[in-house]
């Protein structure tokens, strides 16, 4: 279980870092989005590539890209 936290920050940083949007998110965040987002990769691209902690790394940090992305645009519409 600590495992999959640890490598569930690291796919958030790194989708974070990817997006440029993964400081004003914090570290918190950062772990529930790679977490939400290793779920929807590896749930629509499957289990191929590297795996860590029982998550498949490349699926899960497109999918922690896409959570990433997605929360920004929500958060950036509603502080206009």
């Amino acid at each position: 279980m600590i495992w999959s936290l640890i490598v569930g920050a690291i796919i958030g940083a790194i989708a974070g870092a990817l997006t440029n949007r993964g400081a004003a998110m914090g570290w918190i965040a950062n772990i529930v989005a790679g977490l939400i987002g290793a779920w929807i990769g590896q749930g629509l691209l499957g289990t191929w590539g590297p795996n860590i902690a029982g998550m498949a790394i490349i699926p899960s940090i497109i999918g922690a890209i896409v959570v990433v992305a997605v929360v920004s645009f929500f958060l950036s519409r509603s502080t206009r």
